[in-house]
């Protein structure tokens, strides 16, 4: 009897580590392994998104208008006639119910969104460096990669993975970042793959009441960085490809410092250390017991969270919902909120009169051609190309070299990251997005001039 008991346990425990083992195993390989494929470095997950978009990459536009134009109806009916098949339903009611501000700017991302794939009305709502930039360039990567992200999630979520490197980094990530261990993912699947997946991730765990909203805020503004592989983009933008390694080394450093700033000043330092509304707090103990060690304890820890899962049904419905929530939460508020910071940035003198105050300070740190990089400077805020298109043409090596390195730090970017932090639950607003990226710019600024000196 005592043997049965044994032999049952022992393959219990065999049965916890594959679910635990083989999904995580899977999860990390699709987002957060580099590998080359057709002469560039990126992720599988990036891969099959790619490989979607040249398949499908055509009719992109129309699907995600028509998909916006879904989310809008049903948004018109839930706000308005509250049937009971949508309220009733946890799901339906958080994509549908929204407020009245949210419901005109998913409006106006239907209006911008139709105007651009049909070219109607005003030029600057559908320009090439606009609403185009929008619906054709980056809505159709969103499309791709919220797809199979999406999906996929699960098997970074729920077999044990965030639960054992929450145990095994919380030693770094809470004393340096004031975040929890689990939060590392967050990072390198933002660093290794790119700085939407790490948004999603960091939205999904908030909701699920794994991050107060302090901490969701901290993670969603200051780790949801641009990827390895669009800084090579932006470098060779200005053609200083030659420099990707010092250049490289020169955004981990100001983003570090970034990092370690800016969560401990306002307004993130005031955000509350409080969960989601409505979610069930899910906090994970991340106290090692006297006796465990770091990976005794997430290992143990791991395995509870694995055995969970019983049913291949609930992860697949899991990871639909996980789509169909990007897709038709996400997408209209970025097409909306996109577009508009494009307009400014195209047709309007705004952000060189935002860039003047930034000439002395450019001077004084002796960076060549300083009046035509201020601009730049602010630029970034509507799009993360921008400053380097604009920058291209800038004599001076040094000051292509910081204008690149400005842009991919700075991170708050309203045509993407911005974009997503304001259509997901993360409690940010954007007032916090535009201080933020202004902290993040004069945090970053005199470490990336000091390189740039020192390498030119």
């Amino acid at each position: 009897m005592e043997l049965q008991k044994q032999q049952s346990n022992n393959q219990m425990n065999q049965k916890s580590y594959s679910k635990f083992i083989v999904p995580s195993l899977i999860g990390i390989f699709l987002f957060m392994i580099p590998i080359s494929y057709q002469g560039e470095i990126t992720i599988p997950v990036a891969i099959l998104a790619g490989i979607l978009q040249d398949a499908i990459g055509d009719f992109i536009p129309q699907i995600m208008t028509a998909i916006i134009a879904i989310t809008v109806l049903g948004s018109l009916i839930t706000y308005f006639a509250k049937p009971k098949g949508i309220v009733r339903n946890p799901f339906l009611n958080t994509l549908f119910n929204v407020n009245i501000a949210w419901q005109l700017i998913r409006v106006l991302g239907l209006i911008f969104a139709v105007m651009t794939l049909f070219k109607l009305g005003p030029e600057a709502v559908w320009s090439e460096n606009t609403g185009q930039l929008l619906l054709y360039d980056l809505i159709p990567v969103l499309f791709s990669v919220f797809l199979f992200a999406g999906l996929f999630l699960p098997l970074l979520f729920n077999f044990g993975l965030l639960e054992f490197c929450g145990a095994l980094l919380v030693k770094i990530m809470r004393p340096v970042f004031k975040l929890p261990g689990r939060s590392s993912i967050d990072c390198l699947a933002s660093w290794l793959g790119d700085g939407t997946i790490g948004v999603l991730l960091t939205n999904k765990q908030y909701e699920e009441g794994y991050y107060t909203k302090r901490e969701a805020a901290v993670i969603g503004t200051t780790f949801s960085v641009v990827s390895i592989t669009f800084a090579i983009v932006v470098l060779a933008q200005v053609d200083l490809a030659h420099m990707i390694v010092p250049y490289y080394l020169t955004v981990v450093l100001a983003g570090l410092a970034c990092a370690i700033i800016i969560p401990r000043i306002p307004p993130l330092s005031r955000k509350a250390d409080t969960y989601y509304e409505g979610a069930k707090e899910n906090v994970a103990d991340e106290v090692i017991p006297r006796g465990e060690t770091p990976f005794s304890f997430g290992l143990k820890k791991a395995l509870d969270r694995a055995h969970q899962n019983r049913k291949a049904a609930p992860l697949v419905k899991e990871g639909i919902q996980n789509v169909l929530d990007m897709w038709m939460g996400v997408v209209p508020i970025v097409m909306a909120i996109g577009t508009s910071a494009l307009i400014v940035a195209e047709f309007t003198p705004f952000f060189s009169y935002l860039g003047a105050p930034f000439v002395p300070i450019l001077e004084l740190l002796q960076v060549p051609q300083a009046s035509e990089a201020a601009q730049t400077i602010v630029i970034g805020f509507a799009d993360m190309f921008l400053p380097s298109i604009i920058g291209a043409g800038i004599e001076s090596e040094l000051t292509r070299f910081v204008i690149a390195a400005m842009s991919v730090v700075q991170l708050i970017y309203m045509s993407e990251v911005g974009g997503l932090l304001l259509a997901s639950k993360v409690p940010v607003n954007f007032k916090d997005l535009v201080i933020i990226f202004f902290l993040r710019t004069f945090i970053s600024l005199p470490i990336v001039v000091g390189m740039a000196h020192l390498l030119f």
